[in-house]
């Protein structure tokens, strides 16, 4: 099997080989951003909303002036692709505020290291396939979602310490993903995903006012919902409000769409809400790639 490669600071380095310092703040303490996508016919899916997305979580860590133009930054994409023979892949893009001194306190003027991560994916679409085998089962953590307070939720960072805690408590139990909820017992969202459920034909998803990141795939899915005349209703939901529920999904660009079957002793039917929008998201994927 052909090594990978990948994009390491503007060069193309075999996967092996693949390295930063030491030093690298992104290393040493999570001081970076990074956004996961798909590619589609070897194009970045929804490039502009990861990118801005990326840009945001730059600024908030203050070094966003440092980020390379995003032409340059798709250019390294599209080229880790081709140099791998890529049409349908995963793509992780991690800007970090590179090598500075070590003092937690982050000095001027920011290096970013920039590193582009890819792995061949199933094809998604009409013609493609699902990359997960079975929908998920899901299990609710004690581990809570940091309040945006202390870790504003819409920042992308290498810091995921909150996720990986969650993704422990499911060790034994059979689950796929984990559910957090708000330090007030709010639905939150899964520990690398979205939250959507259906009651009497309205899509309910959570509400971006409280503590969880805006996924671009849940913008995509709320997009198609709107066009399909599903209504979508965002709020502050707790744990109760899945009683009513007859479906519920996640989202990530990974999973598009993921149908849960089972949440703690709540189950689920995979119904006409979510066959709709899977296949109103694959649609969309086949039109554009």
């Amino acid at each position: 099997m052909t090594e990978l490669q990948y994009h390491v600071d503007g060069d193309l380095v075999p996967a092996s080989a693949a390295s930063v310092s030491v030093r690298d703040r992104g290393f040493m303490y999570g001081d970076a951003a990074f956004e996961t996508l798909r590619a589609y016919g070897a194009t970045p899916f929804r490039w502009a909303a990861h990118a801005d997305r990326l840009e945001q979580t730059c600024e908030t860590l203050g070094f966003a002036d440092a980020l390379p133009p995003t032409g340059e930054l798709r250019d390294r994409v599209t080229e880790t692709l081709a140099a791998n023979e890529l049409q349908e892949a995963y793509v992780r893009l991690s800007v970090t505020r590179g090598v500075q001194p070590g003092k937690l306190t982050p000095t001027e003027p920011v290096d970013p290291t920039v590193v582009v991560v890819v792995s061949e994916l199933r094809r998604g679409g009409v013609e493609g396939g699902r990359v997960w085998d079975e929908p998920a089962v899901v299990r609710s953590v004690d581990t809570e979602r940091v309040a945006d307070t202390a870790i504003p939720a819409d920042a992308k960072t290498h810091n995921y310490l909150n996720g990986i805690l969650a993704r422990l408590e499911l060790r034994g139990t059979g689950a796929d993903e984990a559910l957090l909820y708000t330090p007030s017992g709010y639905l939150a969202e899964g520990a690398t995903s979205n939250l959507f459920f259906a009651v009497g034909g309205t899509l309910r998803t959570p509400t971006t006012a409280l503590p969880l990141l805006p996924g671009v795939t849940r913008e995509v899915v709320c997009e198609c919902a709107e066009t399909a005349g599903i209504p979508v209703e965002t709020g502050r939901y707790e744990p109760a409000s899945l009683a009513d529920a007859t479906e519920l999904f996640l989202t990530n660009s990974t999973w598009e769409l993921r149908p849960v079957t089972r949440l703690d002793d709540h189950t689920f039917e995979t119904g006409p809400v979510t066959r709709r929008l899977q296949s109103a998201f694959d649609e969309r994927v086949e039109r554009l790639y």
